[in-house]
């Protein structure tokens, strides 16, 4: 089995002040019109699709279609942060 990770150009999706390890996801273009994204922690576990679909998600991120994901209905929790104990 071949490394299909081997020798891609990877840039990080973190902060420009950010500083260890984080954990930060990293994204690929391969020539072959995959991309391919990892995160730091575990780098040798990379997801592929396609340049088609990563262009629709950012997209999508970029109208807001995940705002969701990370604003509690006006409580300034996330959506999938637990509920504070009574």
């Amino acid at each position: 089995m071949t490394d299909a990770s081997a020798g891609l150009d990877w840039t990080r999706a973190a902060p420009e002040d950010a500083t260890g390890p984080g954990p930060w996801i990293e994204v690929a273009f391969g020539a072959d019109d995959l991309v391919h994204i990892r995160e730091t922690g575990t780098p040798d576990n990379v997801v592929t699709t396609t340049r088609r679909k990563w262009d629709a998600f950012v997209l999508g991120v970029r109208a807001g279609e995940f705002d969701h994901f990370v604003e509690g209905p006006g409580d300034g929790r996330g959506a999938c942060d637990p509920a504070p104990a009574p």
